[in-house]
């Protein structure tokens, strides 16, 4: 992940640094107690404990590293940077299944604040690769593991 854009809104940069923060502080010394506790079991070579907790530990690490390159590598999304009514990063859209869907409002966000089920969906899904550029007015048919689906934008908000 060395080298690789990550694209963020503010508030994903900042819970990308609580989550960092949170490993660093807490969640490591936590780990490491586990450790020590699961020493005290005795012999290692059969110790469970030990086991589980030697992966818990290197699971944070990896994700601190992860995190930190996230963050190193950060370019926030700056939704007003495109024309008014285009869809771009950052943006709120509302959307319509075509022919008769319902309404559907997302916000395009990058990969790492990817949650659909909050309405935030990634500029590398189907959905958001598709949506991406267009304008209001516009149907797009819409590449997804379940078929084509045809959608029509509706709004595009900052």
């Amino acid at each position: 992940m060395e080298g690789k854009e990550t694209f963020v809104t503010e508030e994903g940069l900042e819970k990308l640094q609580e989550e960092l923060e949170y490993l660093k502080t807490e969640k490591r010394k936590e780990v490491v107690e586990r450790i020590k506790i699961a020493r005290d079991f005795g012999d290692l070579s059969e110790n469970s404990e030990y086991d589980a907790a030697k992966d818990e530990q290197a699971f944070v690490e990896g994700r601190i590293t992860q995190l930190e390159n996230m963050i190193r590598n950060a370019k926030i999304i700056e939704a007003d940077d495109s024309p008014q009514g285009v869809v771009s990063m950052g943006k709120t859209i509302v959307i319509q299944e075509l022919p008769d869907g319902d309404k559907e409002e997302y916000t395009i966000v990058g990969s790492t604040e990817s949650d659909p089920l909050s309405g935030k969906i990634s500029n590398d899904s189907p959905m958001g690769q598709s949506l991406l550029g267009r304008e209001i007015g516009e149907e797009v048919l819409v590449q997804t593991p379940g078929g084509e689906m045809k959608v029509k934008i509706l709004e595009v908000n900052t």
